[in-house]
């Protein structure tokens, strides 16, 4: 099936739902005086097509990103040049079905209008007076707006004539779906460390040389950014802030349900239907016939849905002062409840707990103070960037406020004290030599600035210094290479009827795997190596610090699956002729736009973006 290209007029139907912030772009402007924004063949683009297009795209790419996007960003990005191609690419195929004499009557047009709920009243049947008014208020005629229908049908037209009829070959779909559906049949093992016979052997200095120069990436010290920063975190002026004890008692007040908590149960209610069901249960549990469990089960429940969680004696309502007497195990009940009689039974006992005033103050303490160097740091924010601005170097920042100097040799790997933070961290990174520096946040409320006082390559550090680290990787690498020649040497051994036990190594079956199959251990290329196999054939995989040795024992379709694999034949069917069909028409519509004339008239392009920023 071909590209569903959108009909205008469903642009138009959002137009009457949001056209207030749809024309929130300043379009108003130009529905009396720039109607046309060039010519596509015979057909016009209207300036209205274009304008609420390109809002559209606006809104649907700020709901995407979730964040304000200026018009200069959206031209930045190509957003007004991707909806100027699209409508000449629209208007190119509407001029063609002209050209081919396509076209539907007036009574498809108005069948049309009338399924457009929009334009419905509250009781359900066309509003004429609402229609023309919408059509007003998006700057519309009623003509245009029904012309445009008319051109959309049409072109719908001519895509459906391109598209229909297109079906993929079958033996195109019968290969493919063979190819999704084959299951392989396997038998493997892992090869570590302690198959071998010995440790390697200790490496010699000539051989450290060796895989040290055949290693640089392995020693290369990164790329160095030395960076000189200013910084203020509410950390470090938080011990200066006054609280006084009122704002404390005030505080822990608001909050005395976090430090008072009366005693509470872990509980789970069980309800019945009836008193006489409820009671019968509680019988039959006191004589032993029965436990909560099984009473639970035939009820038809599991115990998660009867668990209320840990709750106080107010809550539990009649049962209350029965459950808080009981103790932990006990079942209780029955008692009326909103639900109908139930049982109750008591888990735990949830000791009260108070923590006084003189215990919470000094998170209390910090915790305001905290907040209040907050909004410090927050008010010395405009004097900060007011020095900047003036060309204040980091060290007048730390002469004349609270913000504290500091220097850092700043790599991808460094992260300790300011490169702690993520905010840090990015701009680290992106910062050049000589840019002017800009105040920054922090995540907790700080602030910071920085500049970039040289970079220091990346080089690879000399022999010396990397011993210890050259030969702990020299011992992996030797260790992994031995695994492999083991696991490649007893690969050599296996045959079809081979028991892996007899080699000493633990056998896996996999009866069935897919190729979207994933399997627990392995790394991520063993299914695809699976499926490189013939069957027969005995393959070895590196795995991170061991070796996997696979073998291929059968290749076969599911058949118990054949509903699936005649679904899923029909699903391929479907998407390969929906491709070939978008092929088709995405190349028709090339030719189309290549032999007709556009012509856009740039000044009043021009015009309209002025009028957007």
């Amino acid at each position: 099936m071909a590209e569903k290209t959108g009909k205008r007029y469903g642009v138009w139907i959002i137009v009457v739902l949001l056209f207030i912030a749809l024309l929130g772009f300043g379009t108003g402007g130009f529905g009396g005086r720039l109607q046309s924004l060039g010519y596509v063949g015979e057909q016009t683009i209207r300036v209205n097509d274009y304008q609420q297009a390109l809002n559209q795209q606006l809104r649907a790419f700020e709901q995407q990103t979730n964040s304000r996007l200026t018009f200069a960003q959206a031209q930045a990005i190509g957003i007004d040049r991707n909806v100027l191609s699209q409508l000449i690419q629209t208007n190119a195929l509407e001029n063609e079905a002209a050209m081919l004499g396509l076209s539907v009557g007036d009574e498809r047009v108005r069948d049309e209008v009338l399924r457009i709920p929009s334009f419905q009243g509250l009781n359900g049947s066309f509003d004429r007076e609402g229609y023309e008014s919408a059509l007003r208020y998006s700057g519309q005629s009623v003509a245009s707006f029904e012309d445009g229908i008319r051109d959309d049908m049409a072109r719908s037209l001519l895509q459906a004539a391109l598209a229909s009829g297109i079906s993929a070959p079958d033996v195109f779909a019968d290969t493919v779906t063979a190819y999704m559906t084959e299951r392989r049949n396997i038998t493997w093992a892992h090869v570590d460390e302690t198959h071998l016979a010995e440790d390697p052997a200790a490496p010699t200095d000539a051989e450290l040389t060796t895989f040290y120069e055949g290693n640089p990436d392995l020693f290369t010290q990164p790329e160095i950014r030395n960076i000189s920063y200013a910084w203020l975190t509410p950390e470090m002026i938080q011990d200066q802030m006054e609280i006084d004890e009122t704002a404390l008692h005030e505080l822990y007040d608001e909050r005395i349900d976090e430090f008072v908590q009366a005693e509470r149960r872990l509980v789970e209610r069980l309800v019945y239907s009836d008193e006489a069901a409820a009671e019968a249960a509680i019988a039959e549990i006191n004589a032993g016939t029965s436990d909560f469990e099984t009473q639970v089960s035939n009820r038809g429940l599991d115990l998660a849905d009867v668990d209320l969680g840990d709750v106080d004696q107010a809550s539990l309502g009649a049962a209350g002062d029965a459950a808080f007497a009981a103790a932990p195990g006990d079942i209780v009940g029955p008692f009326e409840t909103n639900l109908g009689p139930a049982l109750f039974r008591i888990n735990a006992v949830l000791s009260a707990e108070e923590i006084t005033f003189e215990e919470a103050q000094p998170d209390l303490r910090a915790e305001l103070a905290t907040a209040r160097a907050r909004r410090v740091i927050d008010d010395a924010r405009e004097a900060v960037n007011d020095l900047l601005a003036g060309g204040a170097a980091l060290s007048d920042l730390a002469a004349r406020t609270d913000m504290q100097l500091g220097t850092i040799a700043w790599s991808a790997d460094v992260r300790d004290d300011i490169a702690a933070y993520d905010e840090f961290r990015s701009i680290a990174a992106q910062a050049s030599e000589g840019a002017f520096p800009e105040l920054y946040d922090t995540e907790d409320g700080g602030i910071f600035t920085l500049v970039l006082d040289g970079i220091t390559p990346p080089s690879v550090r000399p022999q010396f210094e990397v011993e210890a680290d050259l030969r702990a990787a020299w011992a992996a690498a030797s260790k992994k290479s031995a695994i492999m020649a083991h696991a490649n040497a007893l690969k050599d051994q296996i045959l079809p009827v081979t028991s892996f036990d007899s080699l000493g190594l633990t056998a896996n079956e996999e009866p069935e795997i897919a190729r979207q199959s994933f399997i627990e251990g392995t790394p991520p290329e063993f299914t695809q190596a699976v499926y490189d196999m013939d069957p027969g054939e005995i393959h070895v995989v590196e795995n991170e610090d061991t070796a996997v040795i696979i073998r291929l024992n059968d290749v076969y379709a599911p058949a118990d699956a054949e509903a699936e694999i005649a679904a899923n034949r029909e699903m391929m069917v479907e998407a390969i002729s929906a491709g070939i069909a978008q092929d088709l028409f995405d190349a028709y519509s090339d030719q189309v736009l290549l032999r007709t004339d556009v012509a856009i008239d740039q000044p009043a392009l021009n015009a309209i973006h002025v009028n957007m920023q």
